[in-house]
């Protein structure tokens, strides 16, 4: 099957609502026990776990630290990083406590189920290789921690149940902080044996125009002498579409359903309808299950690119490793939505899952916020990237492991692409091309709706192998010096950037001189945010966005990465305390650095950027050279310090820096005032933006990024924190030890600063100020009503603000 010449149409079920008529849904949230360790005998019915530590779940037992050295340390050369000798490696996971065993157990009632019903119990991932008991018994195992899965369980269960499961994690096993323990949601759904099955819908539009939508409803069931009713309804819960059928083809339904004048699903407009599927027996109902979906069309096409709902666009992408900085690896809705919500206003409108499956809730919200989505499966194949990583279990479990992701996930409009693997090893040689065809093979049996790529960092040996050409949609990471000959010798007429840039930078830090420099070191482990810094294998982001806008064929990029992520904190992979990346457009804490202003005045079309750079506060450097930069959606702008104009820049050609930048590299350092006034096309004043020297630091500061949140004990309110001087002007500088308390109907969840080398824990309520700011997380209790967040630090004027917490 070939995707270099295919329109290809899809409707979506993203999220399950399901009818407490014929199923139930329990959420398995609250009351687990947890302890580290192998404990004997912990997976018996009887087993005492009355003083074990109480959680809920979704939960990871790693971020809590401490922060340690001789955690999973490495003597290792990295093989991606071009690196030839082997090199001590601390803080390369994240230096936080994942390796070991865990147990959790829970305690439930099932008092109510018949005879005709059966209970499944579902898993949306564990970190790792989990054992799964019931009342003693074993009911299954799982190896690889970011696949969903479940078990039947219905034969193990009695009036009064304890589930325990045993989980496992290796050292040398990952790239990143993988997190450890049951990270995503558990749940038991309750149902009629004779049932939809689970993930057993697919729904496709063969045909979409103007006027109507073809929806291609396939439904596998347990059963016969059925019946299928399905109703589709619009954004405002109006009935536009109904079909019933009682023909069956083996265990499979399919419905062909027209939608007319359909609203179509984008990024700019992710419109979801919802379909409600009914399952009859002789008029009793057996089973129901309601699913929000869209309707778009996606469309590869040699020397054209890629198109949805017939328009060409490139992709605006950023990666996102798994964990949520502060939380670890635990999902967390609101956490999630934060990160898009951020993504958004910079313009992105692609996720890379990298390098992993992605979660359910991150899915679900990328159908409703208007992201596309390049979903990836793999970090490794049968070849070893790390000691212990997934190549243990490539040969037995690979299509399992496929088969999980694309039913659990098929159904989602933003997944527009899939992703088998990520600079496996196995790009080398005729065994790599094998695997790479036997994996796109699945995808195309399960899911012939998209086509696959793979993350490809041996450019010139897939040129000869195969490996590259086999691929549907061939994907580069970085090698931007390759594009041209891989356009060339690759027969699809299109080369996607799946991962660029790599660029390194710490939020609210300037080094000088100003120049560009590849594995660049200081003695603070900093890099520099004038953003000319990057890695043995990478490149700046100007250097795709000429390929982007000059190469019609380049079909967009995935930047390396949109946040900061713990673990691999390259170029200081091999200095302590680096313990998390430097590569984000945000940090850690989602706090924004200079990057995002850059990549911002491209993407977003919508809203003008006029950022400048650095901060103006440089006692001791009086009379030295500190350039400015300017990063705008305007093409000219004039820079004026303590009122002296420093000349007008204009965006040029000359090298791929002026032709995205606005550089004054001249500038002489004194205290002050800087301003940049920018200019429109017809060199009016359009804007304008002044940055001052700050005093000592006098009061704190806080700014909610939303006053009201949800009173279901899991929401949260993101804070972010600075100091400001006697004038009000932020002291970019401030590095003030502060300490956080949180009354009312609230909690204190946790605090980050984004300083990739701090060993400060984040759940405990005190930290010290990087760059002059860090975030505060607070979470609601599920009591409606005021929270009150008071932070304090030695010689500064308390903040205080006030939430609102109301019912969900």
């Amino acid at each position: 099957m070939r995707f270099s010449n295919f329109v290809l149409s899809i409707i979506i079920i993203s999220t399950l609502k399901l009818s407490a008529q014929t199923r139930q849904i329990i959420n398995l949230k609250e009351g687990w026990k947890f302890t580290k360790g192998n404990i004997e005998k912990a997976s018996e019915k009887d087993f005492n776990d009355s003083k074990w530590e109480t959680v809920n779940v979704p939960h990871d037992w790693a971020i809590y630290g401490p922060f340690d050295k001789e955690i999973d340390k490495q003597t290792v050369a990295i093989e991606q990083n071009g690196e030839k000798e082997a090199t001590e490696k601390t803080g390369r996971t994240g230096a936080l406590p994942y390796i070991g065993d865990g147990w959790y157990r829970k305690t439930f009632k099932l008092s109510d189920v018949k005879v005709n019903q059966k209970v499944l119990l579902t898993f949306d991932g564990a970190m790792s290789q989990p054992k799964v008991y019931v009342n003693g018994k074993k009911v299954g195992e799982w190896n690889y921690g970011y696949n969903y899965f479940y078990f039947d369980i219905t034969e193990f269960l009695e009036e009064d149940n304890v589930l325990a499961v045993h989980l496992s994690n290796q050292g040398e096993s990952s790239r990143w902080y993988p997190g450890a323990g049951l990270y995503r949601k558990v749940q038991l759904i309750i149902k009629n044996k004779e049932s939809i099955n689970h993930w057993g819908t697919f729904i496709t539009t063969p045909l979409v125009s103007k006027d109507v939508a073809k929806v291609n409803v396939k439904t596998q069931v347990t059963g016969s002498d059925f019946k299928l009713v399905t109703t589709i309804f619009d954004a405002d819960g109006n009935e536009v579409a109904l079909n019933e059928t009682s023909t069956m083809f083996d265990n499979q339904f399919e419905q062909n359903i027209p939608v007319n004048n359909p609203n179509l699903w984008s990024p700019e407009s992710p419109y979801l309808y919802t379909a409600n599927l009914k399952l009859y027996k002789d008029e009793t109902l057996f089973d129901e299950v309601s699913t929000t979906f869209g309707i778009r069309t996606i469309a590869y096409e040699a020397n054209k690119g890629f198109s949805l709902n017939g328009e060409v666009r490139k992709f605006k992408g950023v990666c996102l490793h798994h964990d949520l900085g502060p939380l670890g690896a635990a999902i967390n809705t609101s956490a999630l939505r934060r990160q898009l919500r951020i993504l958004k206003d910079m313009g992105v409108d692609a996720i890379r899952s990298s390098h992993n499956m992605p979660s359910l809730e991150q899915l679900e919200l990328c159908d409703e916020m208007g992201f596309m989505f390049l979903a990836e499966s793999f970090d490794e194949w049968a070849k070893a990237k790390v000691k212990n990583g997934y190549h243990q279990f490539f040969e037995s479990d690979v299509e399992k492991d496929l088969v999980n992701l694309i039913h659990a996930t098929r159904n989602h409009p933003c997944i527009v692409m899939w992703s088998s693997g990520n600079e496996v090893p196995d790009q080398f040689g005729a065994e790599g091309v094998k695997r790479a065809k036997r994996l796109q093979d699945i995808f195309h049996r399960e899911d012939p709706t998209r086509p696959v790529t793979v993350g490809m960092d041996r450019v010139a040996q897939t040129m000869k192998s195969g490996f590259g050409a086999l691929l549907d949609v061939p994907g580069l990471n970085y090698r931007v010096h390759l594009y041209e000959e891989a356009f060339e010798k690759f027969p699809q007429g299109f080369i996607l950037g799946s991962e660029t840039a790599s660029t390194v930078s710490s939020r609210g830090v300037y080094k000088f001189p100003v120049e560009k420099a590849s594995m660049k070191q200081y003695d603070d482990f900093q890099c520099s945010s004038y953003d000319l810094e990057y890695c043995s294998w990478s490149n700046l982001p100007d250097d795709d966005f000429v390929l982007q806008d000059d190469k019609p064929w380049v079909i967009g990029e995935f930047v390396w990465t949109g946040f900061d992520y713990l673990g691999e904190p390259t170029p200081y992979d091999d200095k302590w305390p680096s313990r998390s990346s430097y590569f984000g457009i945000n940090d850690l804490a989602g706090l924004p650095k200079d990057r995002f202003y850059l990549y911002r005045s491209r993407w977003n079309t919508k809203d003008e950027t006029l950022h400048i750079l650095p901060h103006w506060n440089w006692e001791g450097r009086e009379g030295e050279t500190t350039p400015v930069f300017v990063y705008t959606s305007y093409n000219s702008a004039e820079l004026f310090v303590n009122g002296k104009s420093m000349g007008i820049q204009k965006k040029n050609n000359e090298t791929p820096q002026s032709r995205y930048r606005l550089m004054w590299m001249g500038v002489k350092y004194e205290p002050g005032t800087i301003k940049v006034v920018a200019f429109d096309n017809e060199g009016n004043p359009a804007e304008e933006k002044e940055i001052h020297t700050a005093g000592k630091p006098y009061k704190i500061v806080l700014e909610p990024e939303q006053q009201q949140i949800k009173a279901n004990g899991e929401d949260l309110a993101f804070v972010r924190v600075s100091v400001v001087d006697k004038k009000g002007i932020p002291c970019s500088t401030a590095t003030n030890q502060l300490e956080f308390k949180v009354s009312g109907n609230g909690t204190y969840r946790a605090a980050c600063n984004g300083d990739a080398t701090s060993l400060e824990l984040f759940h405990l309520p005190t930290m010290k100020l990087f760059s002059g700011q860090l975030v505060v997380l607070v979470q609601t209790t599920k009591e409606a009503g005021d929270i009150q967040l008071k932070v304090r630090g030695k010689g500064l004027k308390t903040g205080e603000v006030t939430l609102k917490s109301t019912n969900p």
